[in-house]
């Protein structure tokens, strides 16, 4: 099943994150952070997608993560972490807010409504990391797409489904999903033959009948 979606949260609802905040408009493929900055802000992803990736010391890229508007991104430097593990791009044109780490711990700190609803949001993302690990530990390669492509288009989240992106890359998807670029044309071949995905004025739209990949045996 797809991993459930970690609670949104507004920042602007907790007044003591006000001061330190700030929202910047990203285009398509902008960069928010980089692998080895210093965890100076956390940010929130007010509207648009962000994709999280890794380069490990042999120069292979992951990407790690897929992250939609009202998640949170760099967080980790709240747990002691001096510099990003990853790095985080907008994947189409989006509004990021920057909240500056001290006003953050100072929210959390003061603001107990603002920290339960946090708590809640990384309780809610660690549970979707497990499901993501073990989806990529047990799940088909044609599996593991699929649930990608229903997680990208929101499934779960106010009960309709939502277009991907325009220009869905193919290998970014292959990235994420852990197999080659041919795999991953074979089987977006495959949904869209069987109806469960499809393409409209450049734009890939999913149908919840995805979902039938994933439960049939």
């Amino acid at each position: 099943m797809p991993g459930k979606k970690a609670k949104c949260i507004d920042p602007q609802s907790a007044t003591p994150v006000l001061a330190g905040r700030l929202a910047v408009k990203y285009e398509r493929g902008q960069s928010i952070f980089r692998q080895g900055d210093a965890t100076d802000a956390v940010f929130y992803i007010q509207d648009g997608k962000v994709q999280v990736t890794v380069v490990s010391e042999q120069g292979k890229e992951r990407v790690v993560a897929m992250l939609h508007s009202g998640e949170f991104v760099g967080e980790g430097g709240l747990a002691g972490q001096p510099f990003h593990l990853a790095s985080a791009s907008v994947s189409e044109e989006s509004t990021i807010v920057s909240i500056e780490k001290d006003a953050m711990v100072r929210a959390l700190r003061d603001d107990p409504a603002f920290s339960q609803l946090f708590m809640a949001y990384l309780l809610s993302h660690n549970a979707q990391i497990e499901a993501d690990l073990v989806d990529q530990l047990f799940n088909s390669s044609e599996k593991r797409l699929a649930r990608v492509l229903l997680m990208l288009a929101n499934y779960g989240k106010d009960a309709k489904l939502e277009p991907v992106m325009p220009h869905i890359n193919q290998e970014i998807l292959a990235a994420r999903v852990g197999t080659t670029r041919s795999r991953i044309n074979f089987f977006m071949n495959k949904f869209r033959k069987h109806g469960f995905i499809e393409y409209d004025s450049g734009k890939l739209k999913v149908h919840s009948s995805l979902l039938n990949v994933i439960v049939h045996d």
